[in-house]
């Protein structure tokens, strides 16, 4: 592979939609960040942190069912939907998250996989991440061809009636792009915004409750610039099955001690168990309240993040 991986261009989160003809809409999918290298010899794909995951989703590697070009590297979003039909984090992850590859073909048939493709960043051995956002568009349009698991991303003008479709559905947000926009590898850039239609945050285990010798809540926290360990609330709610509980109880009770890893002991969790904050987990929620906690979180997944980037000053 003579293409070396590189950190993809971010979006800065927006409350509010820009207005103007300039701007275009996409649905955000709630995924995981796929970027596909493609150099004549071989396919690799790598996520967002350039952890490598060629081997999760072969449905991807086979590019020459439906890219067009000798060369290529190609940026989306990998979705697996829920039984209600909409794309959900806890199944994507079931496939990401997988770290016995010998159960791949299980999963596969399983967990179905779609690779929202929104972006082209190199192509035949040139790199276009400089050219405007609508003619890298143009050419995914005229050498990506879609198939039930690939499928690229609309563009939609009327960002406002999208955002309120989205709404409706209760999925997680839209992107905005400048039509004029470049590909800022590596950056995070005001001319692509996320405007959210709820919130999440990536947070750290710090103990569990247990009942009926199954963990029922966990306790979740954010670090401080300091590296201490704030409490931020729990839940017991969210997309986790019987068995996703039996199976974090297992992992879990691998992290017991007897200290509080967190910078306060959380008040009214007299029978916590506590954990070396080393598992993290995506968490959906309504809003922070003025005592600074999560106000109705549900668990989305769980996800590979270093603990010490779930930040506070992130928030």
């Amino acid at each position: 592979m003579n293409l070396d991986p590189i950190f993809p261009m971010e979006p800065v989160g927006s409350e509010t939609i820009p207005a103007g003809k300039d701007w275009c809409a996409q649905i955000k999918w709630d995924g995981v960040r796929i970027l596909t290298y493609f150099d004549q010899q071989e396919v690799r794909l790598y996520n967002r942190k350039k952890n490598e995951r060629t081997r999760h989703y072969p449905e991807i590697t086979a590019i020459g069912k439906y890219c067009a070009s000798s060369a290529a590297i190609l940026d989306g979003e990998v979705i697996a939907l829920g039984k209600n039909g909409k794309p959900s984090f806890h199944e994507v992850m079931r496939r990401d998250g997988l770290r016995r590859l010998e159960r791949l073909k299980m999963a596969a048939e399983s967990v179905p996989i779609i690779y929202m493709i929104f972006d082209v960043i190199y192509l035949n051995g040139e790199w276009i991440n400089n050219k405007p956002f609508h003619e890298r568009n143009e050419i995914l349009r005229n050498i990506i061809t879609p198939n039930e698991h690939i499928q690229l991303v609309p563009s939609i003008t009327e960002a406002e009636a999208l955002f309120n479709a989205i709404k409706e559905q209760g999925m997680e947000g839209i992107i905005l792009k400048k039509a004029d926009s470049p590909y800022a590898i590596g950056k995070k850039r005001d001319d692509w915004r996320k405007v959210k239609n709820y919130r999440d945050i990536i947070a750290v285990i710090g103990g569990f409750t247990l009942g009926h010798g199954s963990i029922n809540s966990i306790l979740l926290g954010l670090f401080d610039g300091e590296g201490k360990l704030h409490y931020v609330g729990h839940t017991g709610t969210g997309k986790m099955t019987l068995n996703d509980w039996k199976v974090l109880t297992a992992e879990l009770k691998e992290l017991v001690t007897d200290q509080s890893p967190f910078k306060k002991r959380p008040r009214h969790h007299h029978n916590t168990t506590w954990v070396m904050p080393k598992k993290t987990v995506k968490i959906k929620f309504a809003e922070w309240t003025e005592g600074g906690a999560l106000r109705q979180p549900s668990i989305e997944g769980f996800i590979e993040v270093p603990p010490q980037e779930c930040l506070l000053e992130r928030t």
